[in-house]
């Protein structure tokens, strides 16, 4: 165990540690590097008491937890319809949903914008097409944004459900049935019940990145669509206050620390006491 204890302390205590002796601190820019040790809570305070920071914070939960929806939604017929197609297709179509990964993400954030701008394709096709003569654009909304994060991370989300589904017992539906549950009450009954660990795997896997991501609404959302990982990069790289920017990162660890500890949580519960 002292290899990975080690390797946690050098390359996750010791950074984190050192985030929060900037946030204890003040902004110096002046000095290099451009702060002042210290141990005040004044940037935490400022960071509840500051109406930026706060609509940040509730705009990037709901973004997330909307887009987080969604991409349930699309991604769990889609692992569902895996798991029962024949074994010999099982891996072609997993492929399918792994090749994304294969092209960097910023250039798949960056061929959105080619589709959602005022000229790009899907405008034209709507010209093209007669639906509407002046679509407008997508692009610079929030629209925008939920659709980059649903793109971004359904795979996130197919991966664990389908991992879940493909270990259940199909033969529970056939008892279901035989007992003259109709296959929506099966569904609701047994499947979805046992695939709980999967959708609240892929939740979070989907949430938590969600909610602190920058690329997507800097790239696709407007100067309106505010999200807290995008008012991180400003204070850190725009207006240089490192120890304000510290304090906005531990706050977004302490965030989401919550939602993972609640799957832990629900992983070394009995499936008896986990219902």
């Amino acid at each position: 165990m002292a290899a990975p204890l080690l390797w946690l302390v050098v390359f996750f205590g010791l950074p984190l540690a050192l985030v929060f002796a900037i946030a204890l601190g003040t902004n110096a820019p002046d000095s290099a590097p451009p702060v002042e040790l210290g141990l005040g809570f004044a940037n935490f305070e400022r960071l509840f008491s500051d109406d930026l920071y706060l609509t940040a914070w509730l705009s990037s939960l709901r973004i997330a937890a909307t887009s987080t929806l969604v991409t349930l939604l699309l991604g769990y017929p889609t692992a569902y319809a895996i798991a029962r197609a024949a074994p010999a297709r099982r891996p072609l179509l997993l492929m399918l949903i792994v090749l994304p990964f294969w092209t960097s993400f910023l250039i798949r954030v960056y061929a959105w914008i080619g589709l959602l701008a005022e000229n790009g394709l899907l405008n034209h096709f709507l010209r093209w097409s007669g639906i509407a003569e002046h679509p407008g654009t997508i692009l610079g909304t929030e629209w925008a944004v939920h659709i980059g994060i649903v793109y971004a991370y359904l795979p996130f989300m197919v991966l664990p459900l389908y991992a879940t589904l493909d270990k259940l017992d199909w033969g529970l539906l056939e008892a279901a049935a035989d007992l003259g549950a109709r296959p929506v009450a099966a569904f609701i009954t047994v499947t979805l019940p046992l695939s709980l660990p999967g959708i609240v795997a892929g939740c979070l896997l989907v949430f938590i990145p969600a909610v602190g991501e920058f690329v997507i609404p800097d790239l696709l959302g407007g100067p309106r669509t505010l999200m807290i990982g995008k008012v991180l990069w400003d204070e850190f790289f725009t207006n240089g206050d490192w120890p304000l920017a510290s304090a906005v990162a531990i706050c977004l660890l302490v965030l989401l620390a919550g939602p993972i500890a609640l799957f832990q949580r629900l992983q070394t519960l009995s499936p008896e006491r986990r219902a």
